[in-house]
């Protein structure tokens, strides 16, 4: 997959992404949740992986709805071409609601302002908007809590009457999915349910009910309900990293991240590398330098902990991270050359992993994806699969 004949002939660095994985994981999803709809959580340029490419990957794996969420993503989707049921839902005000409206997008609605914007886009459109209200079960992000969620579902019943929105559905987030059988996730259950059964019994005609993100769908069934909705497990990586790896889940990584080396020498024992001298060889060896930095997206962080794999070994960065490169001491008697591949991380579980660079940085897989920088030019295969 990373073959040279890949890879733009003056990138110094390059994201290969394998829509044909990605269209596996989701089918893999799906078959974790056989009783309900799957929406693929495209957010965030697909989890840095492409937008639009991932989107056309997930529907191949058998999602039948795309969320995002910020408005412009769920816009461009549908301005792609993509005719899928569309859900959107972190929205500030003055927000052009007309834009999603025109599309036929679902909005989510945590708040009574969005509420009545959206129905005062709706009136001057004469099309009701399809809304889906956020009851707040315990992260204490979006979504209405308590008392304000009851005013919120009287809110938009008198918007119903009106005839300028449609409430579909109800939803949340969860708090600890990543810990199967946390209590906090049957205290959020018991929350969510009540907040159906306000719904319903104010008269709302629920289409879906939706609470499971990656993690839920593959190990938390009573979260499934009408609609699970999979983010970063549809990428490959696991959402379970303290219980499972992506291998073990049966997801497959779909983003490879590899450089070429710019330069290789020879140094002294006793040499200090990159600024401050953080890292000093401890014997005459060979240093490569990654033309990859924290411009890129490699975390700062990653300084003398960040693994990649050279010629098939596996090395670790040698001293800081710089805004456009990294030093790897190669070892004493390295035959590698310049423009040889280096391997940052990718799919294959003997890593690196994209896993292995968030263990070793202290954060989650999600980050380490999703902040590859505009720099780094991205190559799709397995398009033939979504045919």
């Amino acid at each position: 997959m990373t073959d040279q004949l890949l890879r733009p002939t003056t990138a110094p660095a390059t994201v290969v992404v394998d829509l044909a994985a990605i269209r596996h994981n989701v089918e893999t999803l799906r078959a974790a949740a056989p009783g309900a709809q799957l929406m693929a959580v495209v957010k965030a340029d697909g989890y840095g992986h492409g937008l639009v490419p991932s989107a056309r990957a997930a529907l191949a794996g058998g999602a039948t709805w795309l969320g995002t969420a910020q408005q412009g993503e769920a816009v461009a989707l549908r301005d792609a071409g993509i005719t899928a049921r569309l859900f959107t839902w972190l929205h500030v005000p003055g927000t052009d609601f007309e834009a999603a409206l025109s599309r036929d997008i679902d909005l989510g609605v945590s708040t009574t302002w969005a509420l009545d914007e959206i129905a005062s886009a709706a009136r001057l459109l004469e099309r009701p908007a399809r809304v889906h209200l956020k009851i707040d079960t315990g992260l204490a992000r979006g979504g209405a809590f308590g008392a304000d969620f009851d005013r919120l579902v009287a809110d938009a019943r008198r918007y119903e009457r009106e005839g300028v929105v449609t409430v579909v559905g109800v939803w949340s987030h969860l708090v600890s999915s990543d810990v199967p059988d946390a209590p906090i996730t049957a205290a959020q259950i018991v929350v969510f349910d009540e907040a159906v059964r306000t719904a319903e019994a104010a008269g709302c005609r629920l289409e879906v009910r939706h609470l499971a993100n990656s993690a839920a769908t593959l190990t938390a069934p009573r979260t499934h309900y009408d609609l699970v909705r999979p983010g970063i497990a549809a990428y490959g990586l696991t959402p379970l990293p303290s219980v499972a790896s992506s291998d073990e889940l049966g997801l497959v990584p779909a983003m490879t991240l590899t450089a070429r080396l710019a330069s290789v020498k020879q140094v002294p024992a006793g040499q200090g590398v990159s600024y401050g001298h953080a890292y000093r060889t401890t014997t005459e060896t060979v240093l490569g330098l990654v033309p990859m930095g924290y411009a890129d997206g490699i975390p700062r962080n990653a300084s003398d902990v960040g693994p990649l794999a050279v010629a098939g070994v596996r090395r670790t960065i040698a001293g800081r991270v710089c805004m456009d490169q990294v030093v790897v001491d190669l070892g004493p008697g390295s035959t590698v050359s310049a423009g040889d591949e280096v391997v940052l991380f990718g799919a294959d579980p003997a890593g690196p992993t994209a896993q292995d660079w968030a263990d070793a940085t202290d954060t989650i897989s999600y980050e380490i994806v999703t902040r590859i920088g505009p720099r780094v030019p991205r190559v799709l295969v397995g398009e033939e699969a979504l045919t």
